[in-house]
């Protein structure tokens, strides 16, 4: 049967989780959808076991399979990688720690089906983010998403759980993707064409239940230095906005830096 869904997980070290994510994946999918897509994992060269804990998933019978990446790594590298390696039409990137539930997956791809960009989102209406989450991650998390609000419309720019059709990304010239940045939704969101437009999923956010966060300053740095270049990539070098962000972002940076 020819595939038509692929599921990206970009991992580091989630050996402990990629059972767990897979099995559920391909339970909450159905009927509907299990049969004809496949999850790749795209893992950067842990070396922890995900080889050998994903060769005994495949004797198992479920079709994910993991692309071993030796020469680079990053998040947004590796999802890239994912969606040039995806057979199906319909891509849907999430993260291996579990904190995006798998049981969402056939949310985003029925978003598909009408939109463009199917965007898994933690802002809407009845969504909760764990209780654990404290008060800082919390406003970390809201400015983060209010700096790259001008950017686009979209309801939860920061997220890493999102779809999109493989046409669009076909469209795009990776190129022009900046991989060192660390949300490659928001990348792909400013710089593709979507036709049919974005539709939020929305899903409530958990912690994470193996591994470590991959959150730390180089991942702020990077995220700070992404929102600079998109800024002037939207708005021109020379805008006001872009030297305002540029002062909101040293600060940002060095209020995060201090406190943690």
């Amino acid at each position: 049967m020819a595939i038509n869904n692929s599921i990206i997980v970009p991992a580091y070290k989630e050996k402990n989780n990629i059972r767990p994510l897979v099995t559920r994946i391909f339970a909450g999918l159905g009927n509907e959808f299990s049969k004809d897509t496949e999850v790749i994992i795209v893992d950067d060269n842990s070396k922890d076991g995900s080889v050998e804990e994903v060769d005994a998933l495949v004797k198992e019978g479920y079709n994910v399979r993991i692309v071993v990446r030796t020469t680079e790594r990053g998040l947004s590298s590796a999802v890239i990688r994912g969606f040039q390696e995806a057979k199906g039409e319909r891509l849907v990137c999430m993260d291996a720690d579990l904190q995006h539930p798998p049981e969402s997956v056939p949310d985003v791809l029925n978003a598909l089906k009408e939109a463009s960009f199917a965007l898994g989102t933690r802002y809407a209406p009845g969504v909760e983010i764990d209780k654990e989450w404290g008060a800082f991650r919390r406003f970390t998390s809201w400015f983060a998403r209010l700096l790259a609000l001008p950017l686009t419309p979209a309801s939860d720019p920061m997220s890493g759980f999102f779809g999109l059709q493989k046409t669009v990304f076909a469209s795009i010239n990776t190129n022009d993707l900046d991989v060192q940045g660390f949300k490659i939704a928001l990348e792909l969101l400013v710089k593709a064409k979507l036709p049919h437009g974005i539709k939020d999923v929305p899903f409530s956010f958990g912690l994470r239940e193996e591994g470590e966060s991959k959150l730390s300053n180089k991942v702020i740095v990077q995220y700070l230095l992404q929102l600079k270049e998109l800024y002037i990539y939207k708005f021109g070098v020379g805008t006001l906005a872009a030297v305002a962000l540029l002062l909101v972002l040293v600060v940002l940076f060095l209020f995060q830096y201090l406190v943690l």
